[in-house]
């Protein structure tokens, strides 16, 4: 009778452990960029904390088809992979390292981070 009780409750415990999602991984602190608004205007944004391994498309870069966010710093502890085309998508992408920042020569319209 012990036995049984010790497995069903063993089993019970795996179950749950089993149930419960696990936490989604993020990168932690802030990336940075610039980019000029609709009027010309240079404007900052960021994201933070990111969600690592999804595609993020940067807000306001790209929005009319031809400008593109610039001089992003990625100020989080993971490796942030950013591309000139939304959807990283595209040959034409850099690494930014933890801590690390890049010009405002470095076009970015899109970012991952590992």
């Amino acid at each position: 009778m012990r036995l049984r009780s010790a497995v069903a409750a063993a089993s019970g415990a795996l179950m749950l452990v089993l149930a419960v999602p696990g936490s989604a991984s993020a990168a932690t602190g802030q990336f940075r960029y610039s980019y000029k608004t609709a009027d010309g205007y240079e404007a900052v944004g960021f994201f933070n904390n990111p969600e690592s391994g999804r595609c993020i498309d940067i807000q306001g870069a790209g929005s009319d088809g031809t400008s593109a966010a610039y001089a992003p710093k990625n100020l989080t502890d993971s490796t942030a992979t950013v591309f000139l085309e939304a959807g990283c998508m595209g040959d034409v992408f850099y690494s930014l390292r933890p801590g690390a920042g890049a010009s405002e020569r470095l076009l970015v319209r899109s970012v991952v981070f590992s």
